[in-house]
């Protein structure tokens, strides 16, 4: 390591991860409302990727440092940072939140959209730009979610010099393979029920289906697929493909249609290219579920993955368990991008290695990709601090301005002996 590397590993002490809703913690009783960040322009770093530095407006930087990893980004769109994966709720955003509490706030583009092959990379490569302009943090806090929370566990896992925790929100950590196999199998499975509908094949997509997809879905799919005539087809595609919805909420099948045929049609292309080859392999895939399991088998769609894809996938994205720093993750139980299943995958690896007691899950009983509520992601952060520092920020729940939210928040807290009846505020109880 540099000696500058050194010096810096000295002076940033801890890092930790956590999600957009519990960015607003601190050691000392938090505001109650936060105004507009102090930001600076926009920089392109050498990789490529652009970068935000925002400081507190209104009160000294504490010496701490908040990181922002986003999630995934379409690859059509260009590289810039994504706006609206700042705000939770369009109002809770975490620039203006985390710099109100005195913290230095940095966030990424990161140098590609789409698969991101550099995401370890590029928020690591966030601490040097931010100590270049301001000075060694104290410690540095990154956000991930989604593509960012599998950024985030890779970091914790593969960088343990320079994050001490972290905090996961709905990232595909337990099995990247099973994420993009999910998406190849609905594909295959949906062009079997509804032969010739999609144009393409679901390992190739044209590129004028990428531009219309939004017209293409409400336009040609959703008229065919929730045609009451066709209501048995649908069954079917759901039980094969395993899809997640809530079933007291219609909405909720379209919603998870849509979203597994918009990753096919974004997505595969951009794969493909990035590792080198086909990732989807199901050639001795046995589907089951449909009304007759034989046909189906004899009849889908066959694809061959690429070895060496496969292992550059591995390199890239494949989680371990060897987690020596504390991880809190977060995760809808209905999650219909990330299934809640890459949570048990990952417990499981951490069993096999004996580091089960790095590990917090907190499961989030609900429809959605990282839908949480505000309480939920508070609560998880404020576990991993007490799982990095040994105690919970004071007056951490008085950041929750909605009471309902508020409570929720103190039952969870006194049932996990996080925060004692005696230091909670009373106008919590």
């Amino acid at each position: 390591m540099s000696e500058r590397g050194t010096r810096m590993g000295r002076a940033r002490g801890r890092v930790v991860v956590f999600f957009v809703a519990a960015v607003a913690a601190l050691w000392a009783a938090p505001a109650a409302h936060a105004g507009p960040a102090n930001c600076e322009p926009d920089a392109v770093q050498p990789s490529g990727a652009i970068s935000r530095i925002c400081m507190p407006a209104s009160r000294p930087w504490n010496g701490d440092l908040v990181i922002w990893a986003h999630g995934y980004v379409e690859v059509t769109r260009p590289v810039a940072i994504p706006e609206e994966q700042l705000c939770l709720g369009g109002t809770f955003c975490i620039p203006d939140i985390t710099t109100a509490l005195g913290f230095g706030f940095i966030t990424t583009s990161y140098r590609m959209n789409g698969l991101v092959t550099t995401g370890v990379e590029d928020v690591v490569d966030l601490v040097d730009q931010f100590t270049a302009a301001h000075g060694a943090p104290r410690r540095v806090y990154l956000i991930g979610a989604s593509e960012g929370g599998l950024v985030t566990t890779l970091g914790a896992e593969r960088r343990p010099d320079v994050f001490d925790g972290g905090l996961a929100a709905c990232g595909p950590i337990g099995d990247f393979h099973r994420q993009i196999d999910y998406y190849g199998d609905f594909r295959v499975l949906f062009d079997y029920f509804y032969p010739g509908l999609m144009p393409g094949t679901p390992m190739s997509i044209p590129d004028d289906l990428i531009a219309n997809f939004e017209t293409f879905f409400n336009d040609t799919v959703v008229p065919v697929v929730f045609d009451p005539a066709n209501v048995g087809l649908l069954i079917q595609l759901q039980k094969t493909t395993h899809a997640t919805y809530d079933p007291m909420d219609p909405a909720t099948q379209v919603k998870t249609l849509h979203d597994a045929l918009w990753y096919n049609v974004f997505a595969t292309n951009d794969i493909i290219a990035k590792l080198g080859g086909v990732p989807f392999d199901n050639i001795g895939k046995m589907y089951r579920g449909s009304n007759d399991d034989a046909a189906l088998n004899a009849a889908v769609a066959r694809f061959a993955a690429d070895p060496a894809t496969l292992a550059a996938a591995d390199a890239l994205f494949a989680t371990t368990g060897v987690l020596h720093r504390p991880l809190v993750t977060l995760h809808t139980t209905m999650d219909q991008q990330v299934a809640f299943v890459q949570e048990l995958l990952y417990n499981q690896k951490l069993r096999d290695e004996g580091l089960s007691a790095e590990h917090v899950l907190i499961p989030a009983f609900r429809y959605g990709h990282c839908n949480f509520k505000p309480w939920e992601a508070l609560l998880s952060f404020a576990l991993l601090i007490r799982g990095v520092n040994g105690a919970a920020p004071a007056g951490i729940e008085n950041l929750l301005p909605d009471p309902a939210d508020r409570a929720a928040f103190v039952r969870a807290a006194r049932q996990s002996g996080l925060l004692p009846a005696r230091a909670l505020h009373r106008g919590a109880r």
